[in-house]
């Protein structure tokens, strides 16, 4: 745990499962998420990790089991309605407004009731115009302002670029959380390493963030926790030496990915 990290709970999972028919996606997985920490989320491919961002962000219901929010239940609430209390996402297929330019993806979250309520973006005046705030959260994140790239349609932006854009519509939102799912994925090893100082930049504004990843070494360079999941079990939890050393893990990534 990172030094002078808070110890209160600001999510925590209790026992969710998900079938699918006659698939256990998700079997009885438990744990808790203390504010300002960044937990990640590993597994091989059909372990569950998607599957129970979903069932916690409202996307799809578990069977059994529950979440809750700061000490309020959320297993049963819409999407928007988690959302609006403070809990973003990214998605592993990028689901950007192609059809916009990239700023203008921003000014849905930034009139949301949470975002309009919170009163402007420490990048902008309180009552400021919101394609300014929009620029100055892209500028944050790593796009050039004085060029055409935060100008150009989402369609045509590099899959660098279109990540960054999934965390800079979370970040409009001005969320108490982030997942994020696969952030660095499809991401070359440059375009990586620019985007972990703005990780750690999130966690320093006192975002909390769940990330799911593949990309182990880069993720255990900023997470403070790790919990591995296989076959929709949980298999193992805690910092980085102990999850990578822990048989179980080794035993599920055997042949799938070095470690």
């Amino acid at each position: 745990m990172g030094k002078g990290m808070s110890d209160n709970i600001i999510i925590s999972v209790k026992g969710i499962s998900k079938s699918f028919g006659g698939l256990k996606a998700l079997m009885d997985v438990s744990f808790d998420v203390r504010a300002g920490e960044i937990y990640g989320i590993i597994g091989p491919n059909g372990s569950g990790k998607t599957t129970l961002i979903n069932c916690i962000t409202g996307f799809i219901k578990p069977n059994a089991g529950h979440v809750s929010f700061k000490g309020h239940d959320i297993t049963n609430l819409p999407p928007h309605k988690i959302a609006h209390m403070g809990i973003a996402r990214t998605f592993q297929i990028m689901r950007p407004y192609y059809s916009l330019p990239a700023f203008k993806n921003l000014i849905v979250p930034l009139w949301s009731p949470r975002a309009r309520k919170a009163g402007g973006w420490r990048g902008g005046g309180k009552h400021g115009d919101r394609d300014t705030v929009a620029v100055d959260i892209l500028e944050e994140i790593g796009f050039e302002r004085d060029s055409r790239v935060p100008y150009k349609l989402a369609s045509t932006l590099p899959t660098g670029y279109q990540k960054r854009l999934e965390l800079a519509r979370c970040i409009a939102l001005r969320p108490e959380i982030i997942f994020c799912d696969e952030v660095f994925s499809g991401l070359s090893m440059s375009e990586i390493a620019s985007m972990l100082p703005l990780i750690e930049k999130l966690k320093m504004d006192g975002i909390t963030l769940i990330m799911v990843e593949h990309r182990l070494r880069e993720l255990f360079r900023v997470a403070d926790r790790v919990m591995a999941l296989n076959f929709g079990e949980k298999i193992a939890e805690g910092n980085y030496s102990e999850v990578i050393e822990d048989k179980r893990v080794k035993e599920a990534y055997l042949g799938s990915e070095e470690v």
